[in-house]
């Protein structure tokens, strides 16, 4: 008897075929009940994934939805926080649990931008004795790239990272080796050591789809922590998702619905950051240098599209872009040396930017 769990999404070309009938054919009810039923199905294996991430990682629910979204959204992200709140073992976990290869990068002071991307070696083939130039494959080369303390690596070898994480591809000694396909850069860095490390520069900043901060545990949180750690608990994971379904859901998120209302309080949101703009108040004007760009407002829908996904919603709503609207824009706004001397944040602007601004003020709770 087939079991019910066992369900498999319909392939992509279906997925896709039944979207575009729904935008087309409003008048059709089947591609509807298409869509909804992947969109349950979607829903299932995210539930699941995130159930087996719980019995490895203790709390940080938020932070799981966070990356979860980064993926749905092909985008990259940067985890912030203090040593040992589990950043390398939730990154290195979500891979296992889809089935992506996984490489690890610990960024030095000494890390070379060879180091990352590969490199080529002059090697001599027995059959002809000639001698011949041969690329070797960086870690780079994988589904699911780690780059860890990547605050600690000069600026030379944190550029080599730009063009794998725009274009997924690399040019190495003049050549262009595409990247594996899904690619995705989850950085991690340490907001208290600031000796020995190098800020990451706007540019750089800007290719990274969400800030995500990790915080502490609570009590609870860390009582469980303790109590796995010392004693004999195991948690054995499966794999949850593979390749195939991954890209079937990337591919979903675009066809999310998002109504004009939303699109306008996601610019009113975005455009409210920059201090040119008529709409921002003095207060904010005195702490804000630069506001976010336009890539921050494609990242702030497509983000809440992904959440409407992973709440089991067909349409994004006011609700999804205040969900996601520090860690998409909280590392695209530039505060001012006076707000800095003064112990202001970026999410402390964020959240009077979003208290000023009329198209959020009513905005109703998310119904999952």
């Amino acid at each position: 008897m087939e079991d019910p769990s066992e369900k498999t999404m319909p392939s992509r070309l279906e997925t896709i075929n039944a979207v575009n009938s729904n935008h087309t054919n409003n008048h059709v009810k089947q591609p509807e009940m298409d869509v909804a039923l992947v969109v349950d199905q979607m829903h299932e294996k995210l539930s699941e994934l995130r159930e087996q991430l719980a019995g490895v990682i203790v709390g940080q629910e938020e932070v799981a939805e966070q990356l979860l979204i980064g993926i749905l959204c092909r985008g990259h992200c940067i985890l912030q926080g203090m040593p040992g709140l589990a950043k390398t073992m939730m990154v290195s976990t979500l891979a296992s649990l889809t089935d992506l290869s996984f490489r690890r990068v610990q960024f030095t002071p000494d890390l070379m931008p060879g180091d990352i991307t590969g490199t080529e070696v002059l090697e001599e083939d027995h059959t002809t004795g000639k001698r011949i130039f041969r690329f070797v494959e960086g870690p780079l080369f994988g589904n699911v790239i780690l780059a860890d303390e990547i605050n600690r690596t000069p600026p030379k070898t944190q550029s080599a990272l730009l063009e794998a994480m725009q274009e997924h591809q690399l040019t190495v000694c003049g050549k262009t080796y595409k990247l594996p396909d899904p690619f995705f850069v989850l950085a991690t860095q340490n907001p208290v050591e600031t000796e020995g490390t190098y800020p990451l520069p706007e540019a750089q900043l800007d290719r990274f789809l969400l800030k995500i901060h990790v915080r502490y545990p609570t009590r609870d949180e860390e009582r469980e922590i303790a109590r796995r750690q010392t004693t004999d608990y195991s948690f054995e994971t499966k794999t949850v998702l593979d390749v195939e379904q991954i890209s079937q859901m990337q591919s979903l998120v675009r066809s999310v619905v998002v109504s004009d209302h939303v699109y306008n309080a996601a610019l009113d949101l975005v455009r409210g950051t920059r201090p040119d703009e008529g709409s921002m108040s003095a207060e904010l004007k005195n702490m804000v240098q630069f506001g976010a760009g336009p890539r921050a407002t494609i990242a702030l829908l497509m983000a809440a599209k992904a959440r409407a996904l992973v709440n089991r919603r067909c349409h994004a709503t006011v609700a999804d872009l205040v969900a996601v609207a520090k860690p998409v824009l909280r590392h695209r706004v530039i505060l001012t040396f006076n707000a800095e001397a003064a112990g202001v944040d970026a999410d402390s602007v964020l959240e009077k930017n979003i208290a000023q601004t009329p198209s959020l003020k009513n905005n109703s709770p998310v119904v999952s």
